[in-house]
């Protein structure tokens, strides 16, 4: 959140990214009215138009979250949560002629000049710049100059907000984006009454903005009737209702929310500490947005309990283990490209400050039954923080909400930099772009692009961690009457990744096992074995290849795809709104079986890859030198792969 200046207060009780959230003073009486600090909120629409937005909540709720009998009576507050930065590009200048702005899209004016707004604009055919427009976000700044005693300002942007509410009377869930931007749209709607007590420096509401109260007590009905369950949404709403009955002294609503968070919060967050929502991106926000449900609660009478606290402590071990070498998340799922929260007293912070601050967790591997291998070759204490190694594997139920399909794919650092990436999240936007992104096509696995996908069920077989290597074995099925299989090897000194896909089918297909390479390398291929890859100047390198193991490679079995369009291949999004051409190596091979041992080799500028086979009994070695480094690595019968040398 920009600077507000001096009037508006940014209160202590909002740190809501540290690992306690236990203020519940009242904010200081200070000109303006307080505004917490924004959390982490992802930037686009979060919904599909057409799709149910409703979570069940599967766990056991929590039982510890309940009225707090010793302040039943006392008067409690309900903090202005802000605006999300959605006002940041619309200064209250604009807010004077109905101009509104949001994302990469050119400001365009809303109404007649006069705050008389025609709220069924959709200029840009964007889901998420609708959204936002009907969730009143963007009144920000006017909100903000109103509760500092501008009274133009108040009367613009009580104008704009009492025209939405004339223009979209109860109910207006037949059109999705109002009806997606109720919660956000019903905090607004508080910080502006706040903003009108304060502008005008009274404590009741005057009869002119009576209105405000009926809108108030419309959208509690509304997020009363239509609660989204147990993720993101189904929190703020409860939030947002809770806000409303302390606001109104309404026990029915602050009741109702808290039983809400009471259910969702089991679910959101399960016992391990991770998301339902299978996005990396998702989880900090629901990290910083469980600890805000726990200061709301405090503040006006409710006691949170310990179930959201032990959650939220489960999930920064969760997130500071999906941190990797350079001090960002893993981008799995919907997620752009984020740095970690350095919340304090958690693992998070010394993950997040690159091991200057805090306590490093006391595991460097982390296996979740919810789908997530995150792992590292360690914390810093020898090589330094961005020294060491780092990867994520996916697996764990089909995909759902947030996820893409991305089971048994790789991301991976080495060496201070990105070597295998995730393609990233292009937005919620139905076009070709969201289609791809999410696809199996946008992941470092064996893909069978001739059959649908079948958002499989994806098992981890086996495991073993060791200290200087650990190996992971996946099965699924994805697609109709395709059966895949891989092995993953990640080692230690000399960091690099081996990968055995093995692919079955009943009828030929197209097996090509992807690797997503960063945007600013440029990869060549060297022989239909080996491509290179690297970024003009850089210290590091990239050497992929494969190894013919039970199949001779075909002509074409390595090839390089960047910026194609028709299909869709070599991009990826550091963010919804930047894509950028990258290469993408592509190991093929086609008919009805498919057997890919690849190695993934990051290496110094001029450091090179040698190789020796043989076989032992049952294995097949691979004898490696690796810069210098050599180092034996066997493939058993079964196919499972190990370090076979120290």
């Amino acid at each position: 959140m920009k600077p507000r200046g001096l009037a508006v207060v940014i209160t202590a009780i909002a740190m809501m990214t540290g690992a306690m959230t236990t203020a519940s003073s009242s904010p200081v009486a200070t000109p303006g009215i307080a505004i917490l600090p924004d959390l982490p909120e992802p930037s686009g629409a979060q919904f599909v138009a057409g799709a149910s937005n409703v979570v069940p909540a599967t766990a056991a709720p929590a039982d510890d979250i309940r009225t707090d009998p010793s302040k039943a009576v006392a008067a409690g507050f309900y903090t202005c949560p802000g605006f999300s930065s959605v006002d940041d590009q619309t200064p209250l200048a604009n807010l004077y002629r109905d101009i509104y702005t949001w994302g990469p899209f050119a400001p365009y004016k809303v109404g007649n000049g006069g705050g008389n707004i025609n709220w069924r604009l959709n200029p840009y055919k964007n889901p998420s710049w609708y959204m936002w427009f009907h969730s009143l976000r963007w009144l920000g700044q006017g909100i903000v100059a109103a509760g500092q005693g501008d009274l133009t300002a108040l009367t613009r942007v009580n104008t704009i907000a009492y025209d939405w509410s004339r223009d979209n009377p109860y109910s207006w869930k037949a059109d999705v984006g109002a009806w997606e931007s109720t919660m956000h749209r019903t905090n607004v709607l508080i910080c502006l009454r706040q903003a009108i007590l304060s502008g005008l420096q009274v404590t009741t509401l005057p009869a002119k903005y009576a209105w405000l109260d009926t809108a108030l007590v419309n959208h509690a009905r509304f997020l009363t009737a239509n609660w989204s369950g147990a993720w993101n949404h189904g929190t703020d709403e409860s939030i947002a209702l809770f806000g409303v009955g302390c606001t109104l002294g309404r026990s029915d609503y602050k009741q109702t929310a808290q039983s809400r968070l009471a259910a969702g919060i089991t679910t959101s967050i399960d016992t391990q500490g991770s998301t339902n929502e299978q996005s990396v991106g998702y989880a900090q926000f629901n990290y910083s947005l469980w600890g805000r449900a726990v200061t709301v609660l405090q503040n006006c009478g409710a006691v949170p309990g310990s179930t959201i606290s032990s959650r939220r402590t489960l999930m920064a071990t969760w997130l500071a283990l999906a941190t990797t070498s350079l001090g960002k998340l893993h981008q799995l799922g919907d997620s752009e490209l984020l740095a970690t929260l350095a919340a304090p007293g958690t693992p998070m912070e010394y993950a997040a400050s690159l091991g200057t601050r805090g306590t490093a967790p006391s595991k460097r591997v982390g296996i979740y039954s919810a789908g997530y291998v995150f792992g590292r070759t360690g914390w810093g204490a020898v090589r330094g923080f961005t020294g060491e190694s780092t990867y994520s594997i996916r697996f764990g139920p089909a995909r759902a909400m947030h996820g893409h399909s991305d089971h048994t794919s790789i991301t991976y650092t080495a060496r201070g930099r990105d070597i295998l990436v995730d393609s990233g999240h292009a937005g919620y936007q139905n076009d070709v772009w969201r289609t791809w992104a999410k696809s199996p096509a946008a992941h470092s696995m064996m893909t069978t692009p001739r059959t649908a996908d079948r958002l499989p069920v994806t098992k981890l077989t086996r495991s073993l961690v060791k200290a200087n290597a650990e190996f992971y074995e996946f099965s699924d099925v994805p697609g109709t009457s395709v059966s895949r299989t891989r092995a993953v090897l990640v080692l230690k000194d000399p960091d690099l990744v081996v990968s055995l896909d093995r692919g079955l089918a009943k009828t030929p297909q197209a097996f090509q096992t992807l690797w997503h390479l960063p945007a600013d390398q440029r990869a060549t291929v060297y022989s239909r074995a080996t491509a290179i890859a690297m970024a003009p100047g850089d210290s590091t390198r990239t050497i992929i290849f494969q190894i013919p193991y039970r199949q001779a490679l075909p002509p074409g079995a390595t090839l390089v795809k960047q910026g194609q369009t028709n299909p869709i291949q070599g991009w990826y999004y550091p963010s919804t709104f930047n894509r950028k051409s990258a290469p993408t190596l592509m190991q093929a091979r086609s008919g009805t079986s498919a057997t890919i041992l690849s190695f993934v080799v990051p290496v110094r500028a001029t450091g090179s890859v040698t190789y020796t086979t043989h076989w032992s009994g049952t294995s097949y070695v691979i004898a490696l030198d690796v810069a210098g480094q050599r180092i034996s690595v066997g493939v058993s019968a079964g196919g499972g792969l190990y370090r076979a040398t120290p």
